[in-house]
């Protein structure tokens, strides 16, 4: 990458307090741009113009994000006097329309804990282990780069609430319920004398349980029980998190503030998803929703005309 663009990464990183995951999506979409038109910092308009041929075969929200994050670049670049132009008019600005959340239905919710709470009745550690994590994300809904990256100290002991840090380095303080903490208490008790380790759900090695082993242990977890896996992941779980408390009644600047929202329009994407079902409901079961009903038969219709 070009001198300019990890400037703008390490500026992400030093202002605005970009978590890796953000730095690593911004680092391949620039990447990408430049292994496209050159450096960034020196293409010509008509350049940036091309890249909406290059990204003809992407999703729309793929090239908004790309588009969003060269956009972000552009203005950085211009402040910085590396451009005296800013060319991102030129790039594409596809019509997005954000996806509802995918959300596992109370009784899905259920089959699940059923299962991770008899096996982990022999106190197994990896049992008591996927049981915590589901308890976690399901009871406080934690994103998984915050589950797994949990300090062993965070582990509650006076007040029922953990500390997380989450997106840019905020912090919030998160409710843990009754069963969760007996969860917690059962994975302490088993926990493996692993390398000295300071986080909750170390690997064999003493880092950070990856976040791709956690999408496996969920899956897995849900095949067991009888749910089906493609429909399920850790983030999946936060989503079920929200949107069940959302129809118990909380408040949803209560819920912003639990989930980490840092806009309130983030969070009320979960307003949409009950009425959305509804619909859903009406469209596969009211009866004329079926085609017999819906009109009548060919022969009818040409002897009324």
């Amino acid at each position: 990458m070009s001198a300019a663009t990890e400037a703008f990464l390490a500026m992400l990183a030093a202002e605005r307090g970009a978590a890796p995951n953000t730095l690593a999506a911004y680092r391949r979409d620039l990447a990408g741009a430049e292994d496209a038109i050159g450096d960034l910092a020196s293409a010509p308009r008509e350049a940036v113009a091309s890249l909406a041929q290059v990204w003809g075969a992407l999703a729309p929200a793929s090239v908004a994000r790309k588009a969003s994050a060269l956009r972000q670049f552009f203005g950085f670049a211009v402040d910085e006097g590396w451009r005296r132009d800013d060319p991102s008019g030129a790039l594409p600005a596809p019509r997005t329309r954000r996806p509802l959340p995918r959300v596992l239905g109370h009784d899905q919710i259920a089959a699940l804990f059923v299962r991770a709470e008899l096996e982990a009745v022999v106190e197994e550690p990896r049992a008591v282990r996927s049981l915590a994590l589901i308890e976690l994300l399901y009871g406080s809904g934690l994103r998984a780069s915050e589950l797994v990256t949990l300090p062993l100290v965070a582990v509650p002991r006076d007040a029922p609430f953990l500390t997380i840090t989450g997106k840019g380095g905020s912090t919030r303080l998160v409710p843990v319920g009754a069963r969760a903490l007996d969860a917690l208490a059962r994975w302490i008790a088993v926990r493996p004398g692993l390398p000295a380790s300071r986080y909750l759900f170390p690997s064999k090695e003493g880092k950070p349980l990856t976040r791709v082993r956690l999408f496996q242990l969920i899956k897995a977890l849900a095949a067991r029980a009888g749910v089906d896996p493609a429909t399920i992941s850790p983030h999946v779980l936060r989503h079920a998190f929200a949107t069940h408390l959302l129809e118990g009644g909380a408040d949803l600047r209560v819920l912003q503030t639990l989930l980490g929202h840092a806009d309130i329009a983030t969070t009320q994407i979960y307003t949409h998803v009950e009425p959305a079902r509804l619909v859903a409901l009406v469209n596969s079961r009211h009866p004329l929703a079926q085609p017999s009903l819906a009109q009548p038969p060919l022969a009818t219709r040409a002897t009324s005309d």
